[in-house]
């Protein structure tokens, strides 16, 4: 499996963070897209956007196909910081460092706008 940082994710997340775009206190458990939710947006908005919304690609899977994007970080709406550390979890217990240290980027942004 060859996974590699999404680096349109995370330009679109860095963007989403600068709009105010996002949300603290959730657990990402109940907030994450649901099988159902993710096919119903990849089918109404395409593969490039909901592309978007995960922090690294599987270049071993089909273009277009929902198994290709890797770790989620949003709802198709906001950035989850919940969803990161979910994201940064998941990457450290896989040894994906390039996603480890993505998510951890985005983290230090939110630990930066609570410490103003």
């Amino acid at each position: 499996m060859a996974v590699q940082v999404n680096r349109e994710a995370l330009a679109h997340a860095h963007q989403l963070l600068d709009e105010g775009k996002y949300i603290i206190n959730t657990q990402w458990k109940t907030a994450q897209p649901t099988e159902q939710l993710e096919s119903e947006y990849l089918d109404q908005h395409g593969a490039a956007d909901y592309a978007k919304w995960y922090l690294a690609i599987d270049t071993d899977e089909k273009e277009e196909s929902k198994a290709r994007y890797k770790f989620p970080f949003g709802d198709f709406r906001k950035v989850h910081h919940s969803g990161l550390v979910a994201a940064r979890q998941r990457a450290a217990q896989n040894d994906y460092t390039e996603v480890y240290e993505a998510a951890g980027e985005l983290l230090e942004i939110f630990d930066r706008m609570n410490a103003c």
